[in-house]
């Protein structure tokens, strides 16, 4: 599900940490039942949202993390008993579940596959916590003429093969929404600067690649602008929203 390598989400998972919205837990505390969770994280990776939720959540927890890539499930570990399963989010089973939770993964889904994802989860009768989808609003400091240009290519690029890219957060409170669930939404941003070097570089280096796979004309004029940022060094806000989706049923 996730199409990330497991450097890549050891290197962002402090930046996820921090831009979590904090404020979407004390409603998803209200809305889940007493007693023992068991909690569904797909496209988990390697657990990171259980590492940084299991804490949060301060009764008996069981995890079951579901990635197409079991390679990154190989990595898995939690603060939390937990079991793998491997496989699309089409063979996700919610019986039984009390909680289904994802993160930085709406944004690479069709709008089938969400469709899909509230339909389950209101028919379930159970909250989700979706976190860190991308909204297409980038802000880097110093600007650069160039920046607007590669913001729109990336975000093109985001929506082949009918992926939602930025669209993600408004298609899911529109399918909940549909579906009668209370649905609330927070800003969840990664704020970078001089002490997140390493993650804005591997992170700028990836937003101009998918630019520039979306539209080669930039390529001469993004080669200098990569290295110049990468020389000269830069600051970013790269925005995001989590959403919680609660069934009126739970709510």
């Amino acid at each position: 599900m996730t199409g990330f390598t497991a450097s890549w989400l050891t290197l962002r998972e402090p930046a996820d940490a921090a831009a979590r919205a904090t404020d979407l837990l004390p409603p998803l505390r209200a809305a889940l039942r007493p007693g023992p969770l068991v909690i569904c994280d797909v496209g988990s990776g390697t657990g990171s949202m259980a590492r940084w939720l299991a804490p949060r959540l301060p009764v008996p927890q069981h995890w079951i993390l579901c990635d197409s890539d079991p390679g990154l499930l190989a990595h898995a570990h939690a603060p939390a008993p937990f079991q793998t399963h491997v496989g699309d989010l089409g063979t996700v089973d919610l019986e039984g579940a009390s909680l289904v939770t994802a993160s930085a993964l709406l944004d690479i889904l069709t709008f089938a596959e969400l469709d899909g994802l509230a339909a389950a989860v209101t028919a379930a009768g159970i909250p989700a916590l979706l976190t860190l989808s991308v909204v297409g609003r980038v802000r880097l400091t110093p600007p650069d003429p160039l920046d607007a240009d590669l913001g729109a290519a990336f975000d093109d690029h985001q929506r082949r093969g009918g992926l939602l890219g930025p669209g993600a957060v408004a298609a899911a409170i529109e399918v909940f929404g549909r579906r009668h669930a209370v649905v609330r939404t927070r800003p969840s941003p990664w704020i970078l600067g001089p002490a997140h070097a390493l993650l804005a570089a591997e992170w700028l280096r990836g937003w101009v690649a998918a630019a520039v796979e979306q539209r080669p004309d930039l390529a001469p004029a993004a080669a200098g602008y990569l290295a110049r940022r990468l020389a000269d060094g830069f600051d970013a806000e790269i925005e995001h929203a989590d959403i919680l989706a609660v069934p009126g049923s739970a709510a």
